[in-house]
């Protein structure tokens, strides 16, 4: 059965609705206009209190910690992550085609660096590549959240039933439902994107640059959009450029074919710059000779920019909205590269370039050739799918502290989601 085939309808209604952790984090946000956002966080997230350091991860302290919601026990690294802007961080609740999203912006590399390492590398040294310019970390435990679920289950089970052992209980139930501990929050790196000059653009750099983090986090949070809408979130390059598509039109107001172009790395014909992000794509080529293999690839992404720009001309004022960017990035997303690219010949989508070449959107958003597919199990949530946690639940609540009783909450290596820019974005 091929991709196109395994889909069915779409909700009927965009943007999707918010992931539950995303209550909390609007709440979150209040905090941090009066007491900054690192202060506010590390309230509430005890992996903020814990340095970077090579073997921490093994540290009875940092397990303590971590993965006990034992905040207490981070005393002992004060104190705690050091970042060189703390005053600087930034966070934003953003809606998106997915439902709104917490993001953390860094106002230097290094912090960012710093927080991805913290939220998706258990605190450990790992190397952040300097083509990464985001990161949507997944799985990531909230004991704030887990200590309010806990007082509810108080209040309705009563203090003298609450025990140890009942709660230890109620961690076991807990576990299977991660939606209601677990967060999904995108860390965001400042730089020009994809590592393109303004002047390359036709902008200043202080316009650019702060085009640039729209155009990363719309980018972004376009895979993630694939990702609760169709279950699959693929480093492809139908799925960067439709990622593109989203974020450029989200951060500069506009698509253009030699905008698009430039941030693959190639020229209007597709040649591939020595240093071209579209060289990641290679593995969506044929096998064969890797330099005939660029040229056909770029060649299809050049003519596949053309077409998304076609769209967006024909979609006029409206083209940056987002339900109609759902609406098209769910019909384009089933589509293979090839289908893509031949979208200038009207036949990608099944009648809605006329459509929309006429002006008539909204016929074409209610018309049964434009409706959204979904997979056949998109009901479950995306973390259904996602291996465990960053900052994981992995003790027992019960008197004993045995950590076997709930180490099913969810243990192992974090979940983190992390894409990149595809070159640097520093």
């Amino acid at each position: 059965m091929t991709h196109a085939e395994s889909v069915r309808d779409a909700p009927a209604r965009w943007p999707l609705d918010d992931e539950p952790h995303v209550e909390r984090w609007c709440a979150y946000a209040d905090e941090a206009r009066g007491d900054g956002v690192f202060e506010a966080l590390r309230r509430r997230f005890v992996q903020l209190r814990c340095p970077i350091a090579a073997g921490i991860s093994q540290h009875d302290a940092y397990r303590r910690a971590t993965l006990r919601g034992e905040f207490e026990a981070a005393e002992a690294f004060a104190p705690g992550l050091a970042l060189e802007r703390p005053d600087a961080l930034e966070l934003r609740i953003v809606q998106t085609l997915a439902g709104r999203v917490p993001a953390i912006v860094a106002e230097t590399r290094a912090d960012f660096v710093t927080l991805v390492q913290a939220l998706t590398a258990r605190h450990e040294p790992a190397d952040v590549p300097a083509s990464m310019g985001a990161c949507l970390v997944s799985g990531l435990t909230n004991w704030d959240r887990v200590a309010r679920h806990r007082a509810q289950w108080t209040a309705d089970v009563g203090p003298q039933a609450a025990s140890a052992a009942a709660w230890a209980e109620e961690l076991r139930r807990l576990a299977p439902r991660k939606a209601l501990y677990q967060d999904r929050v995108m860390l965001l790196s400042r730089g020009p994107y994809a590592g393109v000059p303004a002047c390359d653009v036709g902008l200043d750099e202080r316009t650019w640059l702060d085009r640039s983090l729209i155009v990363r986090q719309e980018h972004e949070l376009t895979h993630y959009f694939t990702w609760r809408v169709f279950g699959a979130m693929q480093n492809h390059l139908r799925d960067e450029l439709l990622a593109d598509y989203v974020g450029l039109l989200r951060g500069c107001g506009e698509y253009r074919a030699d905008v698009a172009q430039r941030v693959l790395g190639i020229d209007a014909d597709g040649v591939c710059r020595p240093d071209a992000r579209l060289r990641i794509y290679h593995g969506d080529a044929p096998v064969g000779d890797v330099d005939a293999d660029m040229a056909t690839l770029g060649r299809v992404a050049a003519r596949a920019t053309r077409a998304l720009a076609s769209v967006a001309a024909s979609c006029g004022a409206r083209a940056a909205d987002l339900e109609v960017l759902a609406r098209i990035v769910s019909t384009l997303y089933p589509r293979s590269l090839e289908d893509l690219a031949l979208l200038d010949g009207g036949t990608l989508l099944d009648g809605a370039s006329a459509d929309l070449a006429l002006g008539d959107l909204d016929a074409w958003l209610s018309s049964d050739s434009a409706r959204t597919t979904r997979l056949a199990s998109a009901d479950r949530t995306p973390g259904d799918s996602t291996p465990d946690s960053a900052g994981v639940v992995e003790a027992s609540a019960s008197a004993s502290d045995s950590e076997s009783d709930s180490a099913s909450v969810a243990s192992g290596r974090n979940a983190a989601r992390t894409r990149a820019d595809k070159r640097s974005s520093g």
